[in-house]
């Protein structure tokens, strides 16, 4: 064996320094390949058994290609917005086609150009798989199955409506300007009126208006109709009032019976509870003797007197006001006589719409329905009767859509409540604008109003929708997420595209096209979201170039050529010595 089983170790040197050769060949070829990975030989001998020690008979050698698969390959910037390169571990999901009997292959070659048909393939011709996105923005349940995966398609035959779901307004509202009773709110022009052109489902423009109205509130009040008074007058002798004429206030808050009744003389004692010679007088004497009613001068100096609460154990909350002994204080005054009722907010008769939906005895707060709940404490001030506004909302055929109030703080922001998760907003529900688009909700950001002395104004306007809008473009993203995007400035996310890793990456087998299949080695896949999991992230508008380094390569290939240039010295000389043993005679 000794000669022989030279030339057969010489043999297998050979072979495996052309298997060398042949990988690292295979490696230069591909150096512009994008997402290809690099494979190196590895060398391991054949030992022969020996039965003892006084002979040897020499082994051989043999070569493994190793895989390169989870070295990363350097990242590169492109102009397209569809290609993607995966930056740590994981592949994208691919197949030869959208026929599902083909079996699933995985590749980091991320090349994605949209073919004839809306796919979105890469380079190899590979389709792209990816979870689909609902309307709601929600994934498939089942994100660990492979056949949670769907072919990423991107054609669009029509375009894309976008129906208004959200809005954002931001008002200030006019604090000086003269209050009117809630009850005739409706009858007279709009303080502030501004229209906000929204979208249903068609993508057709709908104008809402929204109509402003400076009132006391729901409170019971009775204000006052004369605009001369000045806190100092002298009711007989500045503003004609008869001396000694009397007039009383009566507290309907409480259960029937048990009412506070207070009678006020003008000027002149004449046996009722207090005699007042000014206006500030009446106001002084109300605001210390009666709980839970308020006078005061309002914004046209009329004479106000408001209950500061709405209900008090179930009875109505009112105030009465009537002349005694057929005077007429209250007529001089100009403040109405008779009682003054809480406003019935639950169904104005005059629209059919609805001031709340809530209970109004609800303290703190006191709903307001589709509109934000405000603060309302009397005992702690916790809310301003000087700053209501009634709100109507109509639909672009004058419609009262929705109907509510608001009230503002001292400090000129807004009295409200955020809802659960922190918003305050006026929610419209089921808006019908009677041209065949589906019912919308609309919610409608008003945390910004504000009211301050000072002219109405317009800060800033806001809303989500957009008219029909054609497909300008596909963008994958940084999140991994496949978008559409319209030419009227919406934008559709279409496909979440999972990232699939394997305990040993480097056991895939490889296949044509630079893809991978699953083999015992490598283990099952796992399919995870950029970034979680384990998974790598994914970088848009970049590509991940292949991992062989040149240099090396060449190093290598200079090492296996003088490596196989020993192996045919080595069956030179055994030939020779062969030859040597053949011409003995």
């Amino acid at each position: 064996m000794g000669l022989f089983g030279s030339l057969f170790t010489g043999v297998s040197a050979l072979f495996g320094q052309s298997q060398n050769t042949a990988i690292i060949s295979n490696n230069i070829a591909n150096i512009t390949t994008t997402g290809f990975k690099r494979s190196e030989a590895a060398f391991q001998s054949l030992v022969t058994a020996q039965g003892g020690t006084s002979a040897y008979s020499p082994g051989t050698v043999t070569v493994n290609r190793l895989q390169r698969v989870s070295q990363q390959g350097a990242l590169q910037q492109t102009a397209s917005t569809t290609d993607a390169a995966v930056s740590g571990n994981g592949f994208f999901a691919v197949r030869d086609g959208v026929d599902t009997d083909t079996e699933f292959l995985y590749t980091r070659a991320g090349q994605f150009r949209e073919d004839a048909q809306g796919l979105l393939r890469n380079a190899a011709g590979f389709v792209l798989y990816a979870f689909p996105i609902d309307a709601d923005g929600n994934l498939p349940a089942n994100q660990g199955d492979l056949s949670s995966l769907v072919p990423a398609d991107v054609q669009f035959l029509g375009g894309l409506t976008r129906p208004t779901s959200s809005a954002e307004l931001a008002f200030n509202l006019d604090s000086t300007i003269v209050d009117n009773t809630l009850a005739n709110a409706d009858t007279g022009p709009a303080d502030f009126t501004r229209g906000l052109t929204v979208y249903d489902s068609l993508g057709e423009p709908q104008v809402m208006t929204f109509q402003f109205r400076k009132t006391y509130g729901p409170q019971a009040t009775a204000a006052g109709t004369r605009s001369d008074l000045n806190a100092t007058d002298n009711l007989v002798n500045d503003l004609g009032l008869t001396d000694g004429d009397q007039f009383t206030l009566t507290d309907e808050g409480a259960p029937t019976g048990t009412g506070v009744v207070r009678t006020y003389d003008i000027n002149t004692a004449s046996g009722g509870d207090v005699t007042v010679t000014t206006v500030q007088d009446i106001i002084d004497d109300i605001n210390a003797n009666f709980t839970g009613i308020s006078a005061f001068l309002g914004n046209d100096n009329e004479l106000v007197i408001q209950r500061d609460d709405f209900t008090n154990a179930g009875a109505p909350e009112a105030v009465t006001l009537a002349d005694v002994g057929g005077g007429s204080a209250l007529t001089a005054l100009g403040l109405p006589a008779g009682t003054q009722n809480t406003t019935d907010l639950t169904a104005p008769a005059a629209s059919g719409q609805t001031y709340n939906n809530g209970d109004p005895t609800d303290s703190p707060p006191y709903s307001t329905g589709e509109y934000p709940a405000f603060q309302f404490l009397p005992g702690d001030n916790q809310y301003n009767s000087r700053g209501w506004y009634q709100v109507d909302i109509l639909t672009p055929d004058g419609t009262i859509e929705s109907r509510g109030l608001l009230n503002f703080n001292g400090d000129g922001s807004l009295n409200a409540i955020p809802d659960t998760d922190g918003n305050i907003d006026i929610n419209l529900s089921q808006i019908d604008f009677g041209n065949g688009s589906e019912p919308q909700n609309i919610d409608i950001d008003i945390e910004r109003f504000s009211q301050f002395a000072g002219d109405f104004n317009v800060i800033f306007t806001d809303q989500n929708g957009a008219e029909l809008g054609l497909r300008t473009g596909v963008d994958i993203t940084a999140d991994g997420r496949i978008v559409a995007r319209f030419s009227n400035g919406a934008s559709a996310d279409l496909y979440q595209i999972p990232l699939i890793t394997f305990a040993n990456p480097n056991g895939l087998t490889e296949r044509s096209g630079t893809a991978f299949s699953e083999s015992d080695a490598s283990g099952e896949e796992n399919l995870r979201l950029p970034g979680q999991g384990g998974a790598g992230f994914i970088e848009p508008s970049s590509l991940e170039a292949s991992n062989v380094d040149l240099a090396d390569e060449f190093a290598r290939l200079i090492v296996s050529q003088r490596a196989f240039g020993a192996g045919t010295r080595l069956i030179n000389t055994v030939d020779q010595m062969t030859q040597d043993l053949l011409s003995l005679r």
